[in-house]
């Protein structure tokens, strides 16, 4: 089969073993290597990754424990167009996913697979999603030529023993194969079969390309088994919600890359709110299910964190830069002299001199940024200091609230909470953010991304939203919907908002509407806080007038946004589920 073989395979599972063969034959590297997730063998993997150039490890004495990743200047971000749902038919992927036939497709990343690692090592990386013996916890295998993605593998998910154990004989794993190629953006896909369970992903060496379990089967696939099994895969953070008394409140929310979502989910509380706590469960993705006693559960399939790196700070997230103080991945930051990171947005004044993310030499003169605006840390869920210990509950937490928030600089109030679950879905459908620097494109331009899914969402998202409006058949108890916005701005530019832990007095409210303690008051969106039941006590400068501007609903601003909702449901009209059509005309009658 192959030259050599090392690392047992601690497996007798025929479909598996059948596999891998399958593909060292087919990929011919000279030597496989499967993963038992040690401690023993992250340490050789990583000396192994120092001695070949992938990793450099930082000053010991400033960042213990963590290395530092420079990936292709071609290679910094998830490519969508790129990207492919090879579903049976193109009408089942909808208008929103690139498609191609799935033996089409086969024969053409088969080709490119071919003999592709020799002279390289095939990592088999048996990883778990979600705590083990939990009922929504789903196994996974990559096979990959890349040191870096086997490493950070380790990091984001519950890899080696712990997923052959959890799989035991059955073959319903999911089946990724990544090959690096030449790291050509020709060659560049990353395509899904959702019938086969399977993902291949080649030509790109990049986290939100190539980790797998994250993207691709979390979401991707996740979404299609979780409609077929009548569950749901989301593009949520989940964090619990400590009050002074000790009772918790699950929360989950979904926000688009780059729009908060690991600072909310490691939210520090103002000392105005004492005894208020936030613990996270997760900070990117949520798998969520009906429970007997008719709640929404959810649990958080991965076991680390994928995070952008700048503007990550003492002020916007403390527990973060603790977090990867130490054990860290770092990709595309910027290195100092002293083989220390730095990034925009980083406490304390930029070096004076240092290498860019491009390995250039770069000073605060330079005209470009030191790092690059996607570059990110892969560190452990074990070093986050707010990790709730229900991280690990097999039966996952009960949500009681679901938050929708993008990035918008007008229109978008703070807060409102929707009427009811199917306005509440209208809400998630029609939400709009500026595009972040996390997938390529415009930044800036406002795009539509139905409950953060767009890019992620493995089906139709005409019956996405379909299954969203569902599953409130089977939810007794379902969690109530708002929608947040941190990011508008004054006449000036200036935020209105001060956000980052300040953002605790909005979720205070929202966990106070749950449980029927705040006011609110009817507007043309939905319920909204009135002046005196969000306590802004303490809160500098921000007086009755400004309260009244980032809350303000201008009907003409919202005729226009109906109108770009339009552009949405015009894409998706073949399969647009009616009742967003009559949340549409309600909104606009309420105008």
């Amino acid at each position: 089969m192959t030259k050599s073989t090392s690392g047992k395979s601690g497996t007798a599972n025929k479909a598996v073993l059948s596999w891998v063969d399958q593909i060292a034959k087919l990929c011919k590297p000279d030597r496989v290597y499967w993963c038992n997730g040690s401690k023993a063998e992250r340490k050789a993997l990583i000396a192994e990754a120092v001695a070949s150039g992938v990793l450099l490890k930082l000053n010991p004495k400033k960042r213990p424990g963590c290395y530092y990743h420079r990936s292709n200047p071609n290679d910094v971000a998830r490519v969508e167009q790129s990207t492919f749902m090879c579903s049976e038919s193109q009408e089942e992927a909808g208008p929103t996913n690139n498609w191609m036939a799935p033996k089409e497709m086969y024969e053409r990343l088969y080709g490119y697979a071919a003999g592709s690692m020799r002279g390289r090592t095939l990592y088999v990386v048996p990883y778990l999603m979600g705590p083990p013996g939990s009922p929504m916890a789903k196994v996974g295998f990559e096979l990959t030529d890349s040191i870096y993605v086997a490493l950070s593998m380790g990091a984001m998910t519950r890899m080696g023993d712990v997923a052959l154990e959890e799989l035991g004989n059955r073959e319903d794993f999911n089946r990724g194969l990544h090959c690096m190629l030449d790291i050509h953006p020709e060659r560049r896909y990353i395509s899904h079969f959702p019938k086969d369970n399977a993902v291949i992903s080649v030509g790109s060496n990049y986290g939100g390309n190539v980790l797998l379990g994250k993207k691709c089967l979390a979401l991707r696939i996740g979404s299609c088994l979780g409609r077929q099994e009548g569950w749901m895969a989301e593009h949520m953070l989940i964090l619990g919600v400590e009050s002074p008394t000790g009772e918790k409140t699950y929360v989950a929310a979904a926000f688009p890359s780059a729009c908060g979502k690991t600072n909310f989910a490691m939210m520090m509380p103002p000392a105005r709110l004492k005894g208020w706590r936030v613990w996270t469960i997760g900070d990117d993705i949520a798998w969520m299910k009906p429970g007997p006693d008719g709640r929404l559960y959810a649990i958080n399939p991965e076991a680390g964190y994928f995070g952008v790196v700048p503007g990550t700070n003492s002020q916007s997230n403390p527990a973060a830069v603790e977090m990867i103080s130490h054990d860290t991945i770092f990709t595309n930051v910027a290195l100092t002299p002293d083989l220390d990171v730095w990034w925009e947005g980083k406490d304390g004044s930029p070096p004076r001199e240092c290498l860019d993310w491009k390995g250039n030499k770069w000073t605060p003169d330079s005209r470009e940024k030191a790092a690059h605006p996607n570059s990110r840390f892969t560190a452990p869920m074990a070093n986050n200091p707010l990790l709730a210990p229900e991280a690990n509950d097999p039966q996952g937490v009960p949500i009681s609230a679901i938050i929708f928030g993008g990035r918008r600089s007008d229109t978008m109030p703070l807060v409102f909470q929707a009427f009811n679950w199917g306005h509440g879905v209208y809400v998630g459908a029609t939400m709009g953010s500026e595009m972040t620097a996390a997938a390529v494109g415009g930044a800036g331009q406002v795009r539509r991304d139905p409950m953060a899914m767009l890019p992620f969402c493995g089906y139709h998202m005409g019956d996405y939203l379909r299954h969203w409006i569902n599953m409130h058949k089977a939810i007794k108890h379902p969690p109530r919907i708002f929608h947040v916005n941190w990011f508008r701005k004054d006449q000036q530019g200036a935020f209105l908002w001060p956000g980052f832990g300040e953002n605790m007095r909005v979720l205070k409210w929202i966990v106070d509407r749950c449980h029927a303690r705040a006011d609110a008051e009817e507007s043309a969106l939905g319920w909204v806080p009135k002046p005196d039941s969000l306590d802004l006590a303490g809160l500098s400068n921000f007086t009755p007038a400004r309260f009244e501007q980032v809350q303000a609903i201008h009907a003409e601003e919202w005729r226009r946004e109906i109108m770009m909702h339009e552009e949405l449901f015009i894409k998706l009209h073949t399969r647009l589920p009616k009742e967003l059509i009559f949340q549409r005309e309600l909104l606009l009658a309420r105008l």
